[in-house]
């Protein structure tokens, strides 16, 4: 696959002005008792450009760096569910792995592909609790944000459908849907165009 590379740095910018132009890359204020939310700047700069270079080039490591750790996610669900690391490695790792396949299988046979830019609203962010959804202690969640991309001389995008924060930063927690109808891998919201953010909700 063509993915061109040397035209990443100019998407970047491109991608970065349109969600400035649009949104403040800050999330919605904090309420009372959560931490400080932060930016999407570094989604839209770094995390969805790689994440995109990942699935172009169906690079597994390159995309595990950008996946929410194992060591966050078990202190995360220690004493909520029976066993967090099997769940990490069996559910979330395995779908994340079976979703970058697919992702990747949808760029293939339609001719070169170009990253354009990230989409994003952090004013859908929220914040959840401890105690919410089977958690020991409270984070930011983003639900789905768009990579958008040129092929064929048709602009595309897809969606990351969910991140969580770890330490003040953003990682993918699923690529693809979840939940989702059957156990395989899943591209979220593929559609012809930009679309839209969102929809809000999730944890």
């Amino acid at each position: 696959m063509a993915f061109r590379l040397k035209k990443m740095n100019v998407a970047i910018r491109a991608g970065l002005l349109l969600a400035l132009g649009t949104w403040s890359l800050t999330a919605a204020p904090a309420p009372a008792g959560a931490e400080a939310a932060p930016s999407l700047h570094a989604v839209v700069t770094q995390l969805g450009p790689t994440l995109f270079r990942a699935i172009a080039t169906d690079n597994l490591p390159l995309a595990r760096s950008l996946f929410y750790p194992e060591s966050a996610y078990v202190a995360l669900k220690t004493g909520e569910i029976p066993s967090p690391v099997s769940d990490y490695a069996d559910r979330l790792l395995a779908f994340f792995t079976l979703d970058l396949r697919a992702y990747h299988q949808l760029l293939l046979g339609h001719g070169p592909v170009r990253f354009l830019r990230t989409e994003v609203n952090p004013q859908l962010a929220t914040w959840i609790p401890s105690g919410v959804c089977e958690n020991r202690s409270g984070y930011w969640h983003e639900p789905p944000v768009r990579l958008v991309y040129r092929q064929g001389g048709v602009v595309k995008s897809f969606a990351i459908d969910s991140m969580i924060t770890w330490q003040h930063q953003w990682y993918v927690i699923h690529l693809g849907p979840n939940p989702r109808p059957n156990n395989v891998g899943t591209v979220d919201q593929p559609e012809n165009g930009a679309g839209i953010p969102g929809p809000a909700g999730g944890c």
